[in-house]
């Protein structure tokens, strides 16, 4: 597993910065293409919902990219959140390694 300390961008700076600017797209427009409703595109672009798989397959076919990019900018998100934050780290520390596979 790859461990840093600088946060990954999060699936709402790419999709803003990497895709909706540079191609001129509005929330209103993104959400027609995508045949969703606004609010899920605000959602997103305000980092208030996660990438689904369907979402993924969406945002993949919208802007021809793979559903993978998608999953796996939210799970390096997920990830690091989960390894710098103090809740989840007592919890990750309570679990004890198996000595060997049953």
């Amino acid at each position: 597993m790859l461990m840093t300390k600088r946060k990954p961008a999060p699936v709402s700076e790419i999709l803003v910065e990497e895709f909706m600017k540079p191609m001129g797209l509005t929330q209103g427009a993104l959400a027609e293409a995508m045949g969703v409703q606004r609010k899920h595109v605000n959602e997103l672009c305000n980092n208030r919902r996660n990438v689904t798989a369907a979402t993924a397959l969406i945002l993949a076919r919208v802007f021809g990219t793979s559903p993978d990019f998608w999953l796996n900018v939210q799970r390096r998100t997920e990830l690091w959140q989960a390894m710098h934050d103090p809740k989840e780290q007592a919890r990750i520390e309570r679990a004890k390694p198996l000595s060997t596979a049953a």
